[in-house]
C-alpha cells in the first residue's frame, strides 16, 4: 500500500494558514483501522473552529467542523485500501492520527488470464490460469481465499484444482486434453465465476504412410489419414511433401490435406525413389520397379 504524500509539517502549515485567533486544546481520536466501505467516526476535541483532513491513496477528505464534534463518515466514502493519515488543524496545533483502510473481505470480481487460447493436445502444465480476486471497491482481496480453477469438454469437468489466493491473487497450471476440441476454462472465487475458452488443437502426426498405383504413365501417391499421436485427425490444409528422385532429378510436390488424406501424381520412371514427409514427420519410401 502507498503512503500518501501528507505529513505532520504538511499539516502545521495548513493550520497556519487557517488564521484562526483564538488559542486551543484539541484533541482527536479515530479508529486504527477500518474496512474498506464501512462507516468511520472520529471524534474531536477541545472548542473552536478547526479543520479536518483525511488523505489516502487516491483519495482526500476535508470538512470544517467545530471542535467536540464526532465527525461520521458514511458507509461507501473510505472506500480505496491504503494507508491514510487523518490530520485535524486548528488555529494553533494540530493533531495527526493515522487510519488503515484495509480491503473488504468477500470477493465481488474476478480479473481472470487464460494462456494460451489455442495449443496442441496432450501438453504438460501448458495452460496457465492467473486469477486477481477484487471487493466491491476495486481492491485486491488480501485475506486467503479459496479458488477453484475447472477445466472441462462437453460441459464435463475433466481437470479440476483449488489454490489459494496470496495478496489478491492465485494461480494454476493444468495439462492440455489427449482429445482435441473447444475446452471450457471456469475460476469461481466465492459466488464469482469467470469463463474462458481454450482451443486445443491436435499435436503433429505421429505416423506418416502413403501407398502407390499406377494411373496411365503417371504414379498416384495417396497417404493413410493422418492422426497425431493421440489419435486425433491432423487438420485439413497441412501441407504434406511428396518427392520423386530419378537419377539426379527431383520433382518435389506439396500439397495440403483434404479429408485429412493427402494426394497427387508424379511421373512412373522405373527405379525411382519417391518420398513423404511432413513438418519433421518422414513417412515410408518406395522403390517404383513396375506397374
Amino acid at each position: 500500500m502507498r503512503a500518501p504524500a501528507f505529513t505532520l509539517a504538511t499539516a502545521l502549515l495548513l493550520s497556519s494558514c487557517l488564521g484562526l485567533a483564538a488559542a486551543q486544546d484539541i484533541s482527536l481520536h479515530a479508529p486504527a483501522s477500518v474496512q474498506a466501505g464501512d462507516a468511520v467516526s472520529i471524534q474531536t476535541g477541545g472548542s473552536g473552529k478547526a479543520v479536518l483532513y483525511i488523505v489516502g491513496p487516491g483519495q482526500v477528505v476535508r470538512r470544517d467542523i467545530q471542535l467536540g464534534e464526532t465527525i461520521s463518515l458514511e458507509a461507501g466514502e473510505m472506500h480505496d485500501a491504503g494507508h491514510y493519515i487523518v490530520a485535524l488543524a486548528g488555529s494553533s496545533s494540530t493533531q495527526t492520527a493515522d487510519l488503515v483502510v484495509t480491503s473488504a473481505t468477500e470477493p465481488t470480481k474476478v480479473n481472470f488470464l487464460a494462456k494460451p487460447s489455442r495449443l496442441a493436445v496432450d501438453r504438460k502444465n501448458a495452460i496457465s490460469g492467473v486469477a486477481y480476486v477484487f471487493d466491491a471497491f476495486g481492491n485486491l482481496v488480501l485475506r486467503p481465499t479459496k479458488v477453484s480453477f475447472d477445466l472441462s469438454e462437453n460441459g464435463s469437468a475433466t481437470r479440476s484444482e483449488e489454490a489459494t489466493s496470496h495478496n489478491g491473487v492465485a494461480w494454476v497450471r493444468l495439462d492440455s486434453a489427449q482429445k482435441a476440441g473447444r475446452a471450457d476454462f471456469e475460476v469461481r472465487a466465492g459466488n464469482v465465476s469467470v469463463k474462458r475458452i481454450v482451443q486445443q488443437v491436435p499435436g503433429e502426426p505421429c505416423t506418416l504412410h502413403m501407398n502407390a498405383r499406377a494411373v496411365g504413365d503417371r504414379v498416384e501417391l495417396q497417404t493413410d489419414p493422418l492422426r497425431d499421436c493421440a489419435g486425433n485427425p491432423v487438420p485439413d490444409g497441412t501441407i504434406v511433401t511428396f518427392k520423386e528422385t530419378y537419377g539426379g532429378d527431383e520433382t518435389t510436390v506439396d500439397v495440403p490435406l483434404k479429408r485429412g488424406i493427402a494426394q497427387t501424381s508424379v511421373p512412373m520412371r522405373q527405379g525411382a525413389n519417391i518420398s513423404v514427409a511432413t513438418g519433421v514427420v518422414i513417412g515410408n519410401e518406395i522403390r517404383w520397379s513396375g506397374r
